[in-house]
């Protein structure tokens, strides 16, 4: 009151008076801390302790007045914080005056005079209002001003948040409404203070208290109210907010620097525009981390590894640089860079970003040694853009004389802008001296657009690229050099120029020569014909490239020679079947139209006028032949069993495909009675009829037929086509799946079993030789030929091979009266000894088990005793197959032992049933024969 004032302690026990204290002055405003108060009165501050410290204390710390008697100011307004006493005085000066050591540490003086301050409770920031009442907030460190945009002039205070994670939050209020600002510290933009938002103040209340949002006010009754400030909405309903909301709340919270509650704000509105403006919001205030954060989150790869990298970073600049050019604040990225510690990075941003202006600017400061470099790709820029000349200018400043590759991108850079410049004679001298041939090539491109021919047609041919250099030669007719370049020369289209030029000149043998390289054959063979009287040559051509046009033009020149044969042939090769015809029939040359037609592809029509021309002159397999091609059958067949004898073989042969194609029963019909004799009375070869029902697919008949013509083949001793015959057969029918009659397969394994002996007799292995000899004679009815021949042979054999009980049977055999004058005097004397001593002693033969059954019975019985199976055989040996012991021949499919089978294609190297070729490598063991057995008892 006036100029006392009394000191008060808060106790536990209550409110303690701790003293009193008088003043030179009415007191206008009074502060205090825990241990000292300051009283402005009349222009000064009274600065004392609250208690008395203890004796042993200075006196001088004790009290003090400001300001001391010879500084002439009036202080206007005081603060006092934990550390300081602050004040503001009329001649615009702030002083911090530190308690701890009793002295003035800091002092900054501003242009008019310090109306009130409001110093951050740590005293580091201050809130100045001048007597303009504008508004700024000091920094004493840096000793920093910063304006406080849109401050009322109406402000009757300021509060600072108390809350410890709101460092730069302030609230400035007057009688209406609370403006709260953030004073961002660390941007890359620097430090600035922004306006967040208002809210308004209820009547009567008086802010007196700020934390975390909640405004803490006196109302007129004295009472305490809590306002929540509108900026910080975000504190109370997030949960429910619609989207809408989210939005503002996300605003707001980037304004506060509030960026954990910023990121629950993204996840409820989980959208990527909001993800995308906190990220941008972190790189702005300089939170690398949280950043990081952000977009590993949304997946931003490029900028969590960009952001990694400039992390550890200290220098602020520096850092806040990498972070404008991530934010494609590019100027300020350059400015930041300009001045940190490591300027050159304003250089690189500039290049990377092709703004070669700046960069040169930079360069000249920065980087002396890099102009050359960046002037290249400045000029590479204007060369594209088509500021020839300041590309010139540039390539030049491009040059090093130290870096060759670089060296040599300029020089081609002069090359071509001295020829774009009109400097031809410079331009063409660096480009032949250049090493390269794509400069070469775009010089003689550029001067090739400007009709400067000679000139471009002497680079293209340096660089080597001949087809050009070749074109540009042709335009301006230098014949000689194009003839120099033409073995180099792909081109068609300059090889037909070329060819052209020299057929006008009458060089005949260099065009033809052109023509050829050109692929332009009709030319070729027109000159060749025309002017080279090169005939052979021409048809040549015509039979290789099938020409049309050329075939046509050969056609013309063999009639004109009256060699009507050729022309038939080379007219219809161009097509041209109806002159052929014609010509055929005036100069009865229809054989050799015919002959050329039957290989093309022809048309039913042609074929059935040359069929009618061939009726008319009595040419009846040529006839049939014809109307066969054009699908009548029906007269075909007349006209092919008209033939004469000289050509029945081959007649009915065509007759038996007619029918086969036909499948007409009539026709069949007729051909059988044909076959047969009924219409002539003379039967004809049993082969046909057995080749008609192959072709009639009627393999029943076949197969019965194949029986008679293998038996007439038996009878008449011919035995490998009698096997061949059975074979064939055989194989056919198990192709269209039709049970093979008992009789072709016992004949096949008896005249098989014949084959097998001369093998292995051949290959001196007796016993085998002798084991078939034995089956064969056996089976002596169906050897009528050389029933004493192979008797013969199976006594030698069996002699041979220790079997002397089987010689003796069969030696007796032969000394029947209507056989034995029949045997061969070399051998007669021998086998009469033996029936006369007869020697009964035999190798007794091997048993091996049954394939179905396991019985074991002798190796060369094909009919198991245990289970009366026919037996399949092995193509080797003639011996019954054994279950392990099981290969098939790759080609026919027939069984055989596989080691029997690989020791037989030691010497042999084909198989013995099918005559194909097989290789030891090509037989395979079969594992499981189950499905081969299957078979061969569903075909008994």
């Amino acid at each position: 009151m006036n100029n006392r004032a009394w000191f008060y302690a808060l106790t536990e026990n209550g409110v303690e008076r701790l003293k009193d204290m008088e003043y030179l002055g009415t007191v206008a405003n009074m502060c205090l801390n825990s241990d000292y108060a300051a009283a402005l009165f009349e222009g000064k501050v009274q600065l004392h302790m609250i208690e008395s410290e203890p004796l042993d204390s200075q006196e001088e710390r004790e009290t003090r007045l400001f300001p001391s008697t010879d500084e002439k100011y009036r202080i206007l307004c005081h603060a006092l914080t934990g550390d300081f006493l602050i004040y503001g005085t009329n001649t615009g000066l702030v002083k911090y005056f530190y308690l701890e050591d009793w002295q003035y540490v800091n002092e900054y003086r501003h242009p008019v005079s310090v109306k009130k301050i409001f110093p951050h409770a740590s005293g580091t920031r201050l809130i100045i209002i001048d007597e303009k009442t504008e508004g700024f907030v000091y920094c004493p460190q840096n000793d920093n001003l910063y304006e406080i945009p849109n401050f009322s002039p109406t402000i009757k205070g300021i509060l600072w948040e108390n809350w410890a994670m709101d460092k730069g939050v302030f609230c400035a209020f007057d009688d209406d409404k609370v403006f709260t600002y953030v004073f961002h510290k660390d941007t890359i933009q620097g430090s600035k203070v922004i306006l967040a938002g208002g809210t308004k103040l209820p009547y009567g209340h008086k802010p007196v208290l700020l934390h975390n949002g909640e405004l803490t006010c006196q109302t007129q009754s004295g009472m305490l109210n809590n306002i929540i400030l509108g900026t910080h909405s975000f504190l109370s309903n997030m949960k429910d907010a619609e989207p809408q909301d989210l939005k503002k709340m996300l605003t707001q919270t980037l304004m506060l620097r509030r960026f954990p509650d910023a990121w629950n704000v993204c996840t409820s509105l989980n959208s990527a525009e909001a993800w995308n403006e906190l990220a941008r919001a972190c790189l702005h205030h300089m939170e690398v981390d949280f950043a990081v954060r952000v977009y590993r989150t949304i997946g931003n790869v490029g900028m969590v590894m960009s952001l990694e990298q400039i992390k550890g970073i200290e220098d602020h600049n520096l850092l806040a640089g990498h972070l404008a050019m991530f934010s494609n604040d590019f100027n300020l990225a350059q400015d930041l860079y300009l001045a940190s510690s490591n300027p050159i990075c304003a250089l690189e941003v500039r290049r990377d970003l092709q703004h070669w202006d700046s960069a040169l600017q930079l360069a000249k400061r920065l980087a002396p040694n890099q102009i050359p470099f960046i002037s290249k790709e400045y000029a590479i820029q204007l060369e594209f853009t088509g500021d020839y000349v300041n590309a010139l200018a540039h390539y030049e400043k491009g040059m090093t004389g130290d870096s060759m590759e670089h060296d040599e991108t300029c020089l081609a850079g002069v090359a071509r802008m001295s020829i774009r410049m009109g400097d031809i004679r410079r331009g063409v001298n660096q480009a032949l001296k250049h090493p390269s041939r794509l400069l070469k090539k775009d010089c003689a491109a550029i001067l090739e657009s400007m009709k400067q021919f000679s000139e471009a047609a002497q680079l293209f041919e340096k660089g080597q690229y001949y087809d050009k250099a070749a074109s540009v030669y042709i335009r301006c007719k230098n014949w000689a050099k194009v003839g120099e370049l033409l073995p180099n020369v792909s081109s068609p289209k300059i090889h037909l120029q070329y060819a052209k030029a020299k057929e006008a000149d009458g060089k005949y043998k260099e065009a033809a020569m052109a023509y050829e390289n050109a692929r332009d054959w009709d030319n070729v063979i027109r000159i060749y014909l025309d002017h080279l009287n090169n005939p052979e040559k021409a048809v040549g051509i015509v039979k290789e490239t099938q020409s049309l046009e050329g075939a046509k033009m050969v056609a013309r020149f063999f009639l004109r020679l009256g060699d009507y044969g050729s022309a038939i042939q080379f007219l219809v090769l161009s097509k041209c079947n109806n002159e052929a015809f014609q010509l055929a029939q005036q100069h009865n040359q229809m054989e050799i139209y015919a002959d050329v037609i039957g290989s093309e592809n022809t048309s039913n029509e042609d074929y059935q006028s040359i069929a009618l021309y061939f009726e008319g002159e009595k040419k009846h397999f040529q006839a049939g032949k014809f109307f066969l091609l054009c699908g009548q059958h029906a007269r075909a067949l007349k006209h092919f069993l008209k033939c004469s004898p000289t050509e029945e073989s081959a007649a009915i042969e065509m007759a038996i495909e007619t029918v086969g194609q036909a499948k007409e029963e009539l026709l069949t019909n007729q051909l059988i009675d044909y076959l047969m004799g009924e219409s002539d009375g003379m039967p004809k070869d049993a082969k046909y009829l057995f080749r008609l029902y192959m072709a009639l697919k009627q393999y029943r008949e076949a197969a019965r037929t194949a029986i008679i013509i293998a038996r007439e083949e038996q009878s008449a001793g011919n035995y490998r086509n009698a096997h061949d015959v059975l074979f064939s057969m055989y194989t056919e029918l198990k192709t269209q799946k039709i049970k093979i009659p008992a009789e072709m397969a016992t004949n096949l394994m008896i005249l098989h079993s014949y084959i097998l002996v001369k093998i292995h007799v051949k290959r001196g292995d007796h016993m085998k030789g002798a084991r078939m000899l034995i089956r064969v004679a056996n089976n002596i009815s169906k050897f009528p030929s050389h029933i004493v021949p192979i008797l013969t042979s199976t006594v030698i054999e069996c002699h041979r091979a220790g079997l002397k009980n089987s010689a003796f049977s069969f030696a007796a055999m032969l000394m029947r009266p209507e056989y034995r004058n029949k045997i061969d005097i070399k051998y007669k004397k021998k086998i009469e000894a033996m029936v006369r001593r007869p020697d009964t002693s035999e190798v007794e033969e091997e048993t091996t088990p049954c394939p179905f059954c396991d019985f074991k019975l002798p190796e060369c019985e094909l009919l198991c005793p245990g289970c009366k199976n026919n037996l399949p055989y092995c193509i080797a040996t003639g011996r019954h197959m054994v279950k392990d012991d099981w290969c098939i021949c790759p080609n026919c499919e027939f069984p055989a032992l596989l080691s029997q089978f690989k020791t037989l294609l030691e010497s042999e190297s084909i198989c013995p049933m099918c005559s194909e070729r097989v290789t030891a490598a090509d037989v395979k063991k079969v594992l499981d024969c189950s499905t081969y057995l299957k078979q061969e008892q569903e075909d008994q």
